[in-house]
C-alpha cells in the first residue's frame, strides 16, 4: 500500500488505454506514473517475539506433578499448574507438561 504524500490518503492504481499505470489520490489532485506494467515492492515483515504465557522454564520450577499419561510418549506422570485465562465465574484452565526430560511435551486440559 502507499499513501499520498500530501494529504495522506491511500493511494488507488489508474490504468490508461495505452497501458501505462499510475497511482492516484481521489482526494487531491497527486498523480504518480508507474514506469513498468507492473509495479511490485515487497517488504519482508519482522516477527514479534512472544512471551511464553506459562511463564516458560522459570514457570514450571516450583509445580507439583500427578498421575495423568502424557499423549506423545505416554509417560505416566506429568507436572501440572491452573491459571484463571478467562472470567472469574468460568473454572480455571490445567495446564500439564510431561515428566520424562526426554518429551517435555505440553498441552492442556479441555
Amino acid at each position: 500500500m502507499l499513501f499520498c504524500p500530501c494529504c495522506g490518503n491511500l493511494l488507488l492504481i489508474q490504468h490508461h488505454t495505452q497501458g501505462e499505470q499510475s497511482f492516484f489520490c481521489q482526494t487531491c489532485p497527486y498523480v504518480f506514473p508507474i514506469g513498468s506494467k507492473e509495479y511490485k515492492n515487497r517488504t519482508t515483515l519482522k516477527r514479534k517475539e512472544v512471551d511464553d504465557v506459562l511463564g516458560g522454564e522459570e514457570g514450571w520450577k516450583n509445580v507439583d506433578s500427578t498421575e495423568v499419561t502424557c499423549p506423545k510418549c505416554e509417560h505416566p506422570r506429568a507436572y501440572f499448574m491452573q491459571i484463571q485465562t478467562r472470567s472469574a465465574d468460568e473454572p480455571m484452565s490445567i495446564f500439564y507438561k510431561c515428566c520424562n526430560h526426554e518429551c517435555q511435551h505440553q498441552w492442556n486440559e479441555k
